[in-house]
């Protein structure tokens, strides 16, 4: 899950595996693979940053949620 912003400002945490598209219009719109569309505070940039450091930590923890 990453924490962004909606454009009130209020913050929530969304799922970064179901994230399709990221793209400027001239907002934010995060396209969801349910199809849902979201418009977020974050530049694309930070959107792919944070999905991208979510993916480097389940990678560094593969064995999160097994026995060891």
């Amino acid at each position: 899950m990453i924490r962004v912003h909606r454009l009130d400002g209020k913050d929530f945490y969304l799922n970064a595996k179901l994230i399709e598209t990221v793209e400027a219009v001239p907002d934010t719109l995060v396209t969801l693979t349910t199809g849902r569309r979201l418009f977020v505070q974050e530049s694309v940039g930070e959107v792919v940053e944070l999905a991208t450091s979510f993916y480097a930590r389940i990678a560094g923890n593969e064995w999160l949620g097994r026995e060891p």
